[in-house]
């Protein structure tokens, strides 16, 4: 028996000592790429139906505005899965208007749990319509678009179309160190009347102010933080007042 183990541990040796042959490196290599590529259909996949699901659950409970306790669990449970999948490491990069942004594009909020964002849901006068987050780094644009809430109880012919929209622009820039984090600075604020009882109303005057810059901030405010990426879905959790975004990338900003 000892005399077998020996004979065969040798052969083992020899073997595994011999050359192996150019056809045989490119089997070997043709089979670890399959598998390779194998995978990553696998992980792609997988992301796919997982983002279905979150744009699934943000269509049913109205971005957020109407999400039950159950309803939020289950989206937790869908973003901590999108998470795993995330393959982007530096969301960041090009924020600053210097190079390629992964981030650069209109951005259309399908979910939310931010507090300052879902408490708009509560006014008695209007109604939240389209969420945006227009990238043209560095600058960052929120919009917010308003819908008269006596609008909604009637059909077009009795209440015509009319819409506010609000701005928000931030300047974004990097923060060093983290390569996922997006920092903010304040800079202007508008209401911009889109349309009034059907009628185009671009050419009223917009009520904006500039935000006054009185001191620089520290890093550790106004920022938030990507959690996913890709070409069809951001995920992002802002530092104050809390809160995160789920948003789908879209063509245009259009009310």
């Amino acid at each position: 028996m000892l005399a077998s183990l020996v004979i065969s541990i040798q052969a083992f040796t020899v073997q595994s000592l011999l050359p192996v042959s150019p056809r045989e490196v490119r089997v070997l290599k043709e089979s670890s790429m399959e598998e390779g590529a194998t995978n990553d259909e696998e992980r792609s996949s997988q992301r796919n139906a997982v983002k279905k699901r979150m744009l699934q659950l943000g269509a049913s409970y109205d971005r957020g505005f109407g999400a039950s306790p159950n309803a939020r669990r289950e989206v937790e449970e869908v973003l901590s899965e999108l998470e795993a999948l995330n393959d982007e490491t530096d969301a960041a990069r090009g924020i600053d208007g210097v190079g390629d942004a992964p981030l650069e594009g209109i951005w259309r909020m399908v979910w939310t749990t931010a507090s300052d964002v879902l408490v708009l849901g509560a006014s008695p006068v209007f109604s939240v319509g389209a969420i945006y987050q227009l990238y043209d780094p560095p600058i960052v644009t929120n919009v917010i678009d308003l819908i008269p809430r006596i609008q909604n109880l009637f059909p077009p012919n009795l209440a015509p179309s009319s819409l506010l929209r609000a701005e928000v622009q931030t300047r974004s820039s990097p923060r060093e160190s983290y390569p996922m984090r997006v920092g903010l600075d304040f800079e202007a604020v508008s209401l911009k009347p889109v349309e009034f009882l059907g009628q185009d109303a671009g050419c009223l005057p917009p009520l904006g102010f500039d935000l006054p810059r009185l001191f620089d901030l520290p890093d550790d405010v106004g920022y938030f933080d990507v959690s996913f990426l890709d070409e069809e879905l951001v995920v992002i959790k802002q530092n104050a007042p809390g809160g995160l975004f789920v948003l789908a990338k879209v063509d245009d900003a259009t009310p």
